[in-house]
């Protein structure tokens, strides 16, 4: 894979740079926010490394304007913040997962595994269809009666898995697993924020409720049989 890690601390870059070299990675790297989007802009990664904190910005940022540049790349925040606020805050302006410093460094290759083979796993069905919406996962395209929305990386994910799982009741923690591989205290309403969003986006062009909360169960994508 090409995997881009954007790390100030030079111990850590190398530390990382050495683990990805040994599991046959071909890696570039990056010490500023500013160069690290610049490479990310040209170069089609299969995995971006990101770090929070970075002498001329904050990861929080350089992840957010590359997600509104489009950039889908599956990306990986490295942080020594071990709030679940500051992981939430990650996942919210697009990052696919969280690793805390210090960190194991078979997970980091496992997590690196992981947010590749979901992204991977997306697209096995190009399209899927459900009444009046429509995805290509291969261009990563949503329609809801024939108008393209514009939805954020996430937010992407999350319709796909339910898609995939229509007409059938999902839990919280099924998606937080299979959409972020990340487990959530069940109080938090992560999730629920994420449905909201899609819902909002589904109803400014059709009239039918497709997503319905099942209480004290999950959420339920309703497709017809």
């Amino acid at each position: 894979m090409d995997i881009l890690v954007i790390e100030d601390d030079p111990s850590v870059r190398t530390l990382v740079q050495t683990v990805l070299q040994k599991d046959d990675n071909h890696v570039d790297l990056a010490e500023t926010a500013s160069g690290g989007e610049s490479q990310a802009y040209e170069n089609p990664y299969d995995v971006i490394v990101l770090d929070l904190g970075l002498p001329d910005g904050d990861g929080f940022e350089v992840c957010k304007r590359m997600r509104d540049e489009n950039i889908t790349t599956p990306v990986l925040i490295l942080s020594a913040e071990q709030e679940t606020d500051v992981k939430i805050k990650c996942l919210r302006v697009g990052a696919d997962d969280y690793i805390t410093k210090p960190f194991n460094t078979e997970e980091l290759l496992a997590r690196i595994e992981a947010i590749t083979r979901r992204n991977n796993g997306l697209l096995e069905d190009r399209t899927l269809t459900c009444g009046e919406l429509e995805v290509d996962v291969l261009e990563r395209i949503f329609r809801v009666n024939g108008t393209e929305v514009d939805l954020t990386n996430n937010e992407f994910n999350l319709l796909v898995y339910l898609l995939k799982n229509k007409n059938q009741i999902v839990t919280q923690e099924e998606i937080a697993v299979n959409v972020w591989d990340i487990h959530f205290d069940t109080q938090t309403n992560y999730i629920n924020v994420y449905i909201s969003y899609l819902r909002k986006k589904i109803r400014n062009h059709s009239d039918k409720e497709y997503i319905d909360t099942v209480r004290k169960k999950g959420f339920i994508m309703h497709c017809g049989q």
